[in-house]
């Protein structure tokens, strides 16, 4: 028995030095890994270093001003228009019983299969004024020009708020929907017997406690809404981003280019840290729950 004792005991510092190798090998990984990850990053820096010469003089005296009130009106409006969107349908979904509930759960997410730019092209397409709606209002009314009747511009600024709310919406809408699966009934029945109705209910007691989920979805979408090209380029909508295109091909500056580029990463700094400041106002009973497994129901014979 005392030979089995020292020949386990023997055996404990070798566990410790594997155990140590793979924490070792665990820790190498994501240190390659978030090399790689950063390595875009640190090439924009590195090309914004160079000097740009008068690019930015010229952007000021001309057009920067117009690419950041563009891309703040359109963050702003995206960032309404899937909160609106991907809540109320995530909460539909999930709280409420009506016919095909089931296949909207899914039918809900194929937004997210289809590029914004293709749905730019495919409703400015069924909407301009050669469209078949504007089309059909013609010849139901007898109007003969665009001027005898009124039709919202769809390649405008407004028109890039809605289809890309339309397309981005999933992002919010599955995050949502799973704050709002894993409430507790019991929570929204005691909301309940004190008198509150269903949408004070859904305001104070279901909205709050799935705040840091439907965070993190608008501060995705609006990420998305950031780095697009197709579609503000397709409706003449000038952002950070097609500045950013222009400077770099039309004016053939790299440096110029790489500099708007980093003046976008603040703006994904900034979501990240409104994401992060809504996560430590969290009630700690909620934080709690979310680093601990669901406990399983076992029955019981």
């Amino acid at each position: 028995m005392n030979a089995s004792v020292s020949s386990t005991l023997k055996s404990f510092p070798s566990m410790g030095l594997s155990g140590a190798a793979r924490v070792s090998g665990w820790m190498l990984g994501s240190l390659l890994l978030a090399l790689l990850a950063l390595m875009p990053v640190g090439a924009v820096v590195f090309f914004a270093i160079d000097s740009s010469g008068d690019i930015w003089g010229h952007l000021v005296r001309t057009s920067l001003f117009g690419y950041i009130s563009n891309t703040f009106w359109l963050l702003l409006g995206v960032g309404i228009s899937v909160f609106l969107t991907g809540v109320s349908t995530a909460w539909l979904v999930t709280m409420c019983r009506f016919p095909g509930r089931r296949v909207f759960e899914w039918l809900l997410l194929f937004p997210l299969a289809i590029p914004a730019y293709v749905i730019a092209y495919a409703y400015t397409d069924f909407l301009e004024y050669a469209g078949p709606v504007q089309g059909l209002l013609r010849a139901l009314f007898g109007w003969q020009s665009a001027r005898e009747y009124f039709f919202p511009e769809i390649r405008s600024l407004g028109g890039a708020m809605v289809f890309m709310g339309l397309v981005l919406y999933p992002y919010v809408y599955l995050l949502a929907r799973s704050a709002f699966l894993e409430q507790s009934v019991n929570v929204l029945e005691v909301s309940r017997v004190l008198g509150r109705g269903p949408w004070r209910t859904f305001s104070t007691v279901s909205l709050p406690a799935a705040r840091p989920a439907i965070v993190v979805g608008v501060s995705l979408a609006l990420m998305e809404t950031l780095n697009d090209y197709g579609t503000v380029d397709f409706f003449a909508v000038y952002t950070m981003t097609a500045g950013l295109v222009d400077v770099w091909l039309g004016m053939g500056s790299l440096a110029g280019g790489a500099q708007i580029a980093t003046t976008m990463l603040v703006f994904v700094i900034l979501l990240i840290t409104l994401e992060r400041i809504s996560r430590r106002h969290l009630p700690l009973p909620r934080r709690i729950a979310q680093n601990q497994p669901r406990p399983r129901n076992h029955s019981t014979q």
